[in-house]
């Protein structure tokens, strides 16, 4: 709960510094008809709504489970990082429609005005990104520090535009560098909205080969075959996973040890806490695809780590 509050309290301040820069931007971009500073407003605009959907939803997640949401709030900031990148794609579009349309018909830019606007954004990206790194494990906050990362290095690139800029008179080079940030857009968004798409679609979660999880559990004393298994995210951080275990006709208390056995493997091997195994002593009738065990004694597992 203190690392949810100290995040929330990086957000906040993101926020509002995030904010203040767009406006500069804005106005130091029509001044000195930079394409690039406006494309970077137009960046750091999906910005302030991906650490305003991070904020919000990193509020969501800290509420606890009930009867209607057995399992939290957990989902809404996969969901957010998944807004955040498809907004990105957006912006990348319009940038890349400006662009080109630039290219066509140049406009004369102000370099000075350029490099001293970016170096701004430069300190500014650069001090919330490295704030933002000790939570970057959270998918929701990874979405947020991403696209600082690519601000901090877009804005630098845009110095360097404008230094050229100021040495040869090249104008092509403001929209130049303005694709050039669109494409850093494009590939900041496209992880997230793949690692997003296989939470919200219940995928198996990123790094668990599912025939390795299977040999784990097998190698359990005890154990004798695993089927009808399924593993998931719940959050970003957050797996579970629910199986068939195939053991001998035992009695209830060596079971349990079985048990213990496979959920410790679970935890230490794939950071899996919350299970639910099924135990049987003879086959399902239909192995692969379980829909009705016979002769079968069940345990349930469901450890409250959320």
């Amino acid at each position: 709960m203190h690392s949810h509050g100290h995040t929330r309290s990086v957000l906040r301040f993101s926020l509002f510094a995030t904010l203040l820069y767009i406006v500069i931007l804005v106005v130091a971009g029509v001044r000195a008809h930079s394409l690039a500073l406006l494309s970077e407003a137009g960046h750091n605009l999906s910005d302030f709504l991906a650490l305003l959907l991070s904020w919000v939803a990193l509020y969501f997640q800290s509420r606890p489970a009930n009867s209607s949401k057995t399992f939290g709030y957990h989902r809404a900031g996969v969901l957010a990082a998944f807004v955040n990148s498809v907004s990105l794609i957006v912006i990348a579009a319009w940038i890349f429609y400006e662009a080109l349309v630039r290219l066509r018909a140049p406009v004369d830019v102000h370099p000075g005005m350029m490099m001293a606007v970016a170096a701004i954004g430069v300190i500014m990206n650069g001090v919330i990104a490295g704030m933002l790194w000790s939570s970057s494990r959270d998918v929701n906050i990874r979405s947020a520090f991403i696209h600082q990362l690519g601000d901090t290095l877009s804005t630098a690139a845009v110095i360097l535009g404008g230094f050229a800029i100021s040495l040869t008179g090249q104008t092509w080079i403001d929209p130049v560098l303005s694709i050039g940030i669109a494409a850093l857009i494009l590939w900041s968004s496209f992880d997230i909205i793949h690692e997003t798409l296989n939470i919200l679609l219940e995928g198996t979660p990123r790094g668990i080969k599912l025939d390795q999880l299977s040999a784990a559990i097998v190698a359990c004393t005890g154990v004798q075959d695993v089927h009808d298994l399924h593993v998931w995210s719940i959050g970003s951080e957050i797996h579970a996973l629910s199986c068939h275990v195939l053991i001998a006709d035992i009695p209830l208390s060596e079971s349990e040890r079985i048990l213990r056995d496979v959920k410790s493997c679970l935890a230490d091997r794939f950071h899996i806490q919350h299970t639910t195994i099924q135990f049987e002593h003879a086959g399902c009738e239909v192995e692969h695809e379980c829909v009705m065990p016979i002769n079968i004694h069940s345990t349930h597992s469901h450890p409250h780590q959320h």
